[in-house]
């Protein structure tokens, strides 16, 4: 009886990984849409916290954070509709999809856990720790070094917020927000992948 399965060639077996992987950096690409929201929203919220406590007597400029709330909305919606016109899904699309769904769970989970502090610097380092890990795996999957770094910048300087105290330690978020959101998102939004090898 003849065989007929075909025994794949390593360079057909290359070709596939290439294509899941382009196929992969096509759909984050539009993704960088999530990294720029998130991006400005949290500079927004974080900077006006900071102004509101530096510069006014309000008694809680932590309220500033509640933009995040519509913000999840807004973004949670991009991503239905933007799903649902996706007509594959690879492997790492869905690895990417998951990591920012578990660092947004977690996230939810350390505010459950600590409460809101009247000042969020607070709960600044330890959601700059969690951001990171999903910032730094998605570079990794798409082969992205911006995304890498962001994710490694962001981690330092969630310990640059822990470290540095209530007066100086907030600016490390719209800083990490910069280093590890904005920039590469811009990259990925305007120049796409060019020599990104990891």
């Amino acid at each position: 009886m003849e065989n007929n399965e075909k025994i794949m060639s390593s360079e057909e077996s290359l070709k596939i990984i290439s294509d899941m992987i382009n196929r992969t950096k096509t759909n984050i690409r539009e993704a960088s849409f999530h990294l720029l929201f998130w991006g400005w929203l949290i500079v927004v919220c974080s900077l006006s916290e900071y102004l509101l406590y530096t510069l006014t007597s309000m008694e809680n400029p932590w309220l500033a954070w509640l933009l995040t709330i519509p913000g999840v909305f807004v973004s949670l919606i991009y991503g239905f509709v933007k799903g649902s016109k996706q007509t594959v899904y690879t492997y790492a699309d869905r690895l990417y999809m998951w990591s920012w769904l578990g660092f947004l769970f977690a996230a939810i989970i350390l505010f459950v856990f600590l409460g809101f502090e009247k000042r969020m610097y607070a709960v600044g380092p330890y959601i700059l720790m969690l951001a990171a890990f999903p910032t730094f795996l998605s570079g990794v999957i798409i082969k992205f070094r911006p995304l890498i770094f962001g994710g490694i910048s962001i981690w330092i300087l969630s310990l640059v917020c822990f470290f540095a105290g209530p007066s100086i330690g907030p600016l490390a978020v719209p800083a990490a927000m910069i280093t590890g959101y904005l920039i590469p998102g811009y990259m990925i939004k305007n120049n796409g992948f060019k020599n990104d090898t990891v």
